[in-house]
């Protein structure tokens, strides 16, 4: 399993449209995020347990990262925003992305639809997330499996690619076209950006929905790394997508996860700055668990 760990602030802002507001289905007693009193912040690490939700975890980090730069309106903005579609390109164009994203809308459907005979259960806020499905599904199954084939057959965006594999080799007298495109008006930069990241949208919306709805109905629980270590067996029945693990900002601790497919094991590091090697706290550490199936 991949050690590596996104970390993201404890109050996420998601490019993406928002659909929902968040909140669960039915009344359920959840344990508040850990927060750190001094500065009311949480650092919160996630980690994929399966290439499906790996995989989704980048395309939403460009995604996310494309929309930002774009907004900025700056050529050096523009810059970055191209270079994170191209990123966007690669990972889409890699792995059966849209299969698996269709497949789990599929099961979403299938576990929200189990809610209906539940008592207690907002029927409306469940209509609403089914019907969120079923037009994501709906836009992914219209845009086709060569949704992107015009961006990969663009000239412009393909000599960014080659020259983006060389370090500086996007310079000016590299990329002259790429020049003059970057100094054109802003809006018509966003605009045509824009028209770009349209074709991955059906994608890209799709997998943001996926992962709102995945730490949307996590099951969180105080634990205890004793030591500074922590051990979690799998059931074989429920598998997991996902562990999200929620610290103070003030803790000076950073997680570390490995395992296997039964069971995983986190370990506690502690801070030191960029000059030394960070080593494993021995002390007990209190953090907030979030399990996503």
């Amino acid at each position: 399993m991949s050690t590596e760990i996104a970390a993201v602030e404890a109050v996420e802002k998601s490019a993406a449209v928002p659909v929902v507001a968040p909140a669960p289905l039915a009344a359920q007693t959840r344990v508040p995020p850990t927060v750190d009193a001094a500065s009311g912040r949480t650092l919160l690490f996630e980690q994929p347990l399966n290439e499906r939700m790996r995989t989704f975890l980048r395309l939403d980090f460009l995604y996310n990262q494309a929309l930002y730069h774009n907004e900025t309106g700056s050529a050096w903005g523009s810059r970055a925003a191209i270079g994170s579609l191209i990123d966007i390109l690669a990972v889409v164009s890699r792995s059966d992305l849209r299969s698996d994203a269709l497949k789990e809308i599929e099961r979403q459907l299938q576990l929200l639809g189990e809610f209906q005979a539940r008592p207690g259960v907002d029927v409306q806020r469940l209509k609403t997330f089914i019907a969120n499905l079923v037009q994501l599904r709906t836009n992914l199954m219209n845009a086709g499996v060569a949704c992107q084939q015009p961006l990969r057959d663009s000239e412009f965006l393909n000599a960014v690619k080659h020259r983006s594999a060389i370090p500086g080799g996007t310079c000016e007298f590299d990329l002259p076209d790429y020049l003059y495109w970057l100094s054109q008006p802003g809006e018509t930069r966003k605009q045509t950006f824009n028209q770009w990241l349209g074709l991955l949208r059906p994608v890209c919306d799709a997998v943001a929905e996926l992962l709102w709805l995945t730490r949307q109905f996590g099951r969180s629980r105080q634990e205890c790394a004793r030591g500074g270590t922590f051990t979690l067996t799998f059931e074989r029945d429920n598998p997991l997508q996902m562990l999200r693990i929620a610290l103070p900002a003030s803790s000076g601790l950073y997680p570390e996860v490995s395992g296997s497919h039964h069971r995983c094991n986190v370990r506690f590091l502690t801070w030191k700055g960029l000059a030394e090697h960070a080593q494993q706290t021995t002390e007990d550490v209190s953090f907030l668990l979030t399990t996503c199936t």
